[in-house]
């Protein structure tokens, strides 16, 4: 697992359209147990459940843990500082959550570059 340092060390997000709590926890850098905390917390997570409450998270929930996980984990946040900071100002985490998608779809064609070389 990643140390929580930068996000820029986080793997490429895969093209699906849901993911595993395994899988975010892999993407994301961040324990399962941690997820299920988060998702306490912030109401932005708000995973697809289904047959035996298995969580299935989709693209936006990854983006926004990474968001949350750069938050506590980098920029020094508590979870209450958090919570205010990504509800303050819609437009403030628009802009924030359009650099994350940005510097993704960067990363993802550069990897698609690279398979394609």
């Amino acid at each position: 697992m990643l140390e929580p340092s930068n996000n820029n060390e986080l793997p490429v997000i895969p093209a699906k359209c849901y993911f595993s709590i395994g899988e975010v926890s892999e993407l994301c850098g961040v324990k399962p147990h941690v997820l299920r905390y988060w998702e306490q917390e912030f109401t932005e997570i708000n995973p697809v459940k289904r047959r035996g409450n298995r969580r299935y998270y989709q693209r936006h929930d990854v983006l926004i843990i990474r968001q949350i996980r750069a938050l506590l984990y980098e920029q020094g946040y508590t979870i209450g500082g958090a919570k205010a900071h990504l509800s303050s100002d819609d437009a403030k985490n628009d802009t924030t959550r359009t650099k994350q998608l940005i510097h993704q779809m960067v990363t993802e064609l550069e990897a698609i570059l690279e398979l394609l070389n």
